[in-house]
């Protein structure tokens, strides 16, 4: 890559890394030299069977200046999706006071087209589940098949059940999960949640 003394720093936000369908990071749209046409990071193939419109809104990054001096740049490289339900998350995590896991939050306004006053119902429904004992047993029971298929956030897998027993998808829990966690991703990390607190 072309160096001079002004650089730039790509800082990677954990939602690139989670999600398995960006297949790549060219980043000749950065600079204007013609001789910069490095890839940062490419994936195998994955196979979209969706149009392209619908391919590029779900597989797309966003990059932003997130600090600056007169020496460097550093951009922060995001999901597409990240930025699109973050202020969704945040306000109905703001409404519970920080107790609910972000990635499951995410997973209910995808499957809930974003219908706030719905998830916060769901939300309440779910934590009542939650809290009966027989619940968290039988969920205890089966950990071991969930996290064998790499299904390790156990408030999606509660949730799993729960909507399964709630009958609000075709899924059975271990598939939901597995379709939430593994093939949607995971965008949120611990530090989001600090992020308006």
């Amino acid at each position: 890559m072309y160096r001079s003394d002004q650089g730039c720093i790509l800082h990677f936000h954990p939602s690139m890394r989670r999600i398995f369908s960006i297949q790549s990071c060219d980043v000749s749209w950065i600079s204007p030299f013609e001789h910069e046409r490095e890839i940062l990071f490419a994936r195998s193939f994955v196979a979209s069977y969706r149009d392209e419109k619908t391919h590029k809104e779900e597989y797309a990054w966003n990059a932003k200046v997130e600090s600056e001096n007169e020496y460097t740049q550093m951009i922060l490289l995001t999901w597409v999706k990240y930025d699109q339900y973050i202020q969704q998350t945040m306000q109905i995590s703001a409404m519970w006071n920080h107790q609910i896991d972000l990635n499951l939050i995410y997973t209910i306004l995808q499957n809930n087209q974003g219908k706030i006053d719905q998830i916060i119902a769901y939300l309440s429904i779910f934590k009542t589940w939650k809290l009966q004992p027989n619940n968290i047993k039988e969920y205890e029971k089966r950990k071991k098949e969930f996290i064998e298929r790499r299904c390790c956030n156990h408030q999606i897998n509660l949730f799993s059940i729960f909507s399964a027993e709630e009958k609000n998808h075709k899924y059975a829990p271990i598939e939901f999960a597995t379709i939430s966690i593994i093939q949607n991703g995971m965008p949120f990390v611990e530090k989001d949640k600090n992020m308006n607190k």
